[in-house]
């Protein structure tokens, strides 16, 4: 066989092979970080994957892959998920709670970051020397300015009769938006003529001796201000306010549906679905232009109707009762 008809058959085979084995199109993947287990805290992870689904990036479809990681409330657990998905060079890292989105920042500067259930850079302290925001950082955040009409509530509700009411919360000193909201609530409470008794929680694991060390100090009500330590103990702090009978109020809509009396706040599920809006079209074109961190759209106030009426609380009509 000459050296010309040996090349034409091997032209021909691999022009053969070619044609039955097409390219396989390549996916998107979507990395998904939870910083810990939690109820409330995963309906943003639906609404995120919802909007994308809405848009044309399904799994079902197998038009993205989402690879999700829950780092169960562990620092050095969150960081290696972090870095294991950086290094796979994913087309965008979703982050759920500050612990996600700030670990995040702090380890990548070129994968773009689509942040839930987080404050704002300002809060979450990632701005440069110039006061700008991470080029990579988009998705959606909080700032505090809601958390005056939740605390707000509670006097209207309970409707003291002279005394001063006394009211509890517990706070973690590591995060950033917890000792900032405090420091808020505690101005707030002033201006209010409210007695407030805060005490630092550092682990869900103290949520116990915490709260029943707050509930020996005969206060009134409870606030469950915006923590992540909180929404991992509520049941433990819910249980124990339930058997003092001492009411729960929030600023997290979802904390409601767990047991707290009422709330003013985000729709944590409404809150990963605005976030996915800003993913899809990030996957569409590949490019983040006019994205960036925007403020959460959907707020609402919601209450329960079995704590209500646990605690004899007359709710006005402009609040919803959860489902």
């Amino acid at each position: 066989m000459n050296m010309k008809k040996h090349l034409s058959i091997i032209l021909l085979a691999i022009f053969t092979v070619s044609c039955q084995s097409p390219a396989k199109k390549t996916v998107p993947v979507v990395g998904f970080v939870d910083a810990f287990e939690d109820a409330t805290i995963a309906q943003a992870r639906t609404g995120f994957t919802d909007a994308l689904k809405k848009n044309g990036f399904s799994e079902d479809n197998q038009t993205v892959k989402i690879e999700y990681r829950n780092a169960q409330g562990s620092i050095p657990t969150l960081t290696q998920i972090v870095n294991y998905f950086v290094s796979e060079k994913v087309d965008l890292l979703a982050t759920c709670t500050t612990l996600s989105s700030l670990t995040a920042v702090q380890r990548t500067k070129s994968v773009p970051i689509f942040e839930m259930v987080s404050p704002t850079p300002e809060l979450m302290k990632v701005l440069d020397a110039n006061g700008k925001t991470p080029s990579n950082l988009f998705g959606t955040v909080e700032d505090l300015k809601y958390i005056d009409t939740s605390f707000s509530i509670i006097p209207k509700l309970l409707k003291p009769k002279g005394a001063k009411l006394v009211i509890g919360m517990i706070y973690n000193q590591a995060e950033p938006q917890s000792a900032d909201a405090m420091e808020r609530i505690k101005g707030l409470a002033d201006k209010l003529n409210i007695t407030l008794i805060a005490l630092p929680l550092n682990s869900s694991a103290d949520a116990q001796l915490v709260t029943q060390s707050l509930l020996g100090k005969n206060i009134d009500a409870f606030f469950a201000n915006p923590d992540n330590t909180v929404f991992a103990s509520f049941e433990t702090i819910l249980k124990n306010c339930n058997q003092a009978n001492v009411p729960i109020f929030t600023s997290e809509a979802g904390l409601v549906q767990r047991g707290a009396v009422a709330a003013f706040g985000a729709d944590i599920y409404q809150w990963g679905y605005q976030a996915g809006e800003q993913a899809e079209q990030y996957l569409k074109t590949h490019k983040a232009d006019g994205l960036k961190p925007e403020m959460v759209k959907i707020r609402k106030r919601v209450y329960n109707t079995a704590a209500a009426k646990k605690y004899s609380i007359s709710i006005p009509s402009n609040f919803e009762a959860v489902k």
